[in-house]
């Protein structure tokens, strides 16, 4: 990411809020990084070097500041809190399929995510309204639908490749939530492609 070095000294010197986290303040004289809203009396200018991440000041060899702690600003995963946690397991249920198949429990998924499942379902409760289980099954229905209308595999091998055991219960979950076959789907799909 290209820094406008500018914008993050107008930002720096006014203190915006509107740009905390957006980028961080290395200071070579001290070796700490801030972000732009630190409290603390801003260094010489010369003394500056502004960076795109917490990631990247600390690969320059920068240390955090004790007072504006940027380890935590926001759009990091400290900030965010328990929303990180739900977020990325969020992201395995869909991109990974981590509920998917006889080794996709709630408990091994929680465990990939550092807390304990328990814990997990009432964080996904909390942000998503929906327990991990149902993030999976719309997952599972939408890559179902995408295979649907854009290739020719059989409707096992949809089933399958989409992450349901078996296709009993691919048929089951799409007239649940569809309110009507998968083929019928299909159908719609290829009459609106023709």
């Amino acid at each position: 990411m290209v820094l406008d070095i500018a914008s993050c000294e107008a930002a720096w010197r006014q203190r915006d809020p509107t740009q905390d986290g957006r980028f961080f303040v290395g200071v070579r004289s001290t070796g700490i990084y801030c972000r732009c809203v630190c409290p603390a009396r801003p260094p010489l200018r010369r003394n500056v070097e502004f960076l795109a991440s917490a990631a990247a000041a600390e690969r320059a060899g920068f240390r955090p500041c004790l007072r504006c702690r940027p380890e935590s600003a926001p759009f990091s995963p400290a900030w965010k809190g328990s929303l990180a946690a739900v977020e990325r397991a969020a992201r395995l249920i869909r991109e990974d399929g981590a509920l998917d198949g006889e080794d996709g429990t709630v408990e091994a998924l929680a465990a990939r995510v550092g807390i304990g499942a328990r814990q997990l379902s009432r964080l996904f409760a909390k942000h998503l309204g929906a327990s991990p289980g149902a993030v999976a099954r719309s997952a599972r229905v939408a890559r179902a639908k995408r295979l649907l209308s854009d290739t020719n595999l059989s409707m096992t091998d949809i089933a399958l490749q989409s992450g349901f055991g078996s296709l009993r219960r691919f048929n089951a979950v799409f007239q649940e939530v569809y309110r009507r076959p998968p083929s019928a789907i299909r159908r719609t799909a290829r009459a609106a492609a023709a």
